[in-house]
């Protein structure tokens, strides 16, 4: 990406909210903006998270924005009202409030350990509770991405029709970030943290026992209990696993409950895969965009020097310059920890909810399994469409914090250079 061929200025406003007709229109109506610039991927990553979240729009489960809310609506405000990120996103509508919890989990402190065969990392895990089945209301361990690893093994093990909450894998890809760097660590973290709360979240995996265990044993009760056969949720478990590996294939008719839920997935799959594509492209292109800008404002500092008639007008563009970069990062930082991470967590579930045509072939034999993976399915579903509709909403309020804190910079500048001219027109006119 060239420096010379961004134009440095008030960042364009986003599409209007108010003008009418819907968004998807707009993006059409307005031209597309530069390859080289940060806006460029942010039209395709609006037109995919669209059709994410329009998947069988005809169903009404498959609503994510509430019936009686809708951009024609959203346009109709009075003029009187302020068009504020505030106040434009409190006009959707939001169901699904939170229940009342009484599991409190937190992953936090990582700590390095180095040892003369490998180098890994530990976390502190946090649990809170009001729960009678624990002997205390508070507990503190040290867990590694290994004991994760067996709490998930345990919990495919002993559920298998629910849906388990994906771990961030185990390697990174080449060229993003270095493994056991602050930012790697810092990543995983969160996504472990998501974990264990999507676990406790849950009204059946919560309350599973090496789940608690998890969560309160000390290292060498857990290293212990890890030794000990498979107990008789995790044989069941297994049985309910050989007995659809032997019939794989040799039923014809899959119930069509299965059917829909295989080809929804095969299609969220491309759409969350392309989500994740155009937001890590566009992450990128701010941070090149970040960079250039850090380097842009000291020079027109340094050229102030040099012109001594603009020199305050040099260095208050260098002073804009500085508060839109100051504004760049926030929002970069806002990408990384909003956007990023829940896009990138729906792709692991996107890989790992094909199985569901597996549970289907079993028929008869364990229809019991298969109401529950169609109860944990319309859970999944509807905790998806509540992650997509905040992640979104959020990323939209964040544009908009964005562009009018960097408006109102450069338009404060410009009112005073205003100023400073009618200032000198006056003087000259003195005789």
């Amino acid at each position: 990406m060239e420096a010379e061929g961004r134009v440095l200025g008030p960042p364009l406003p986003p599409p209007s909210l108010g003008s009418g007709g819907d968004a998807g229109a707009e993006a059409e109506a307005d031209p597309d903006p530069p390859a080289g610039s940060p806006g460029a991927a942010r039209g395709p990553l609006l037109a995919a998270a669209a059709e994410v979240l329009a998947l069988d729009d005809e169903e009404d489960d498959l609503e994510v924005f509430s019936k009686d809310t809708s951009l024609a609506e959203v346009n109709s405000f009075s003029p009187s009202m302020p068009i504020s990120p505030s106040s434009m996103i409190n006009q959707y509508k939001f169901e699904d409030e939170p229940e009342l919890r009484d599991l409190f989990i937190t992953v936090d402190d990582p700590e390095s350990h180095i040892t003369a065969i490998e180098t890994f990392i530990t976390y502190r895990v946090v649990t809170k509770t009001s729960r009678g089945e624990f002997d205390s209301s508070e507990y503190e361990v040290r867990r590694r991405y290994q004991d994760f690893l067996w709490l998930k093994s345990k919990l495919e093990a002993a559920h298998p029709t629910l849906i388990i909450p994906p771990l961030p894998e185990k390697f990174i890809m080449k060229g993003m970030v270095e493994r056991f760097s602050d930012e790697f660590i810092e990543t995983r973290r969160k996504a472990l943290h998501k974990f264990l709360n999507r676990i406790a979240d849950h009204p059946t995996l919560t309350f599973n026992e090496d789940f608690k265990i998890f969560l309160t044993a000390q290292a060498w009760e857990l290293s212990s209990h890890k030794k000990q056969g498979p107990g008789l949720l995790s044989r069941m478990g297994q049985t309910v696993r050989a007995v659809a590996s032997s019939v794989r294939g040799g039923v014809k008719n899959r119930p069509e409950m299965f059917t829909e839920m295989n080809d929804y997935m095969e299609t969220f799959s491309q759409k969350i895969n392309v989500l994740d594509k155009i937001a890590h492209r566009i992450y990128k292109e701010e941070r090149e965009y970040f960079n250039e800008m850090k380097e842009y404002g000291p020079i027109h500092t340094l050229w102030s020097a040099s012109e001594e008639d603009i020199a305050d007008s040099l260095k208050g563009v260098a002073s804009c310059i500085d508060k839109c970069c100051k504004a760049t990062e926030k929002r970069m930082a806002r990408l990384s920890e909003n956007l990023l991470p829940i896009l990138h967590e729906y792709v692991l579930y996107s890989e790992i909810l094909m199985f569901s045509g597996e549970i289907g072939k079993l028929e008869d034999k364990v229809e019991c399994a298969n109401n529950a993976l169609k109860a944990d399915w319309d859970r999944w579903k509807q905790n998806m469409q509540c992650d997509m509709r905040s992640t979104f909403t959020n990323v939209a309020e964040n544009n908009l914090r964005y562009y009018e804190e960097c408006l109102a910079t450069w338009e404060s500048f410009l009112a005073s250079q205003t100023v400073d001219l009618h200032v000198e027109e006056d003087s000259e006119d003195k005789p």
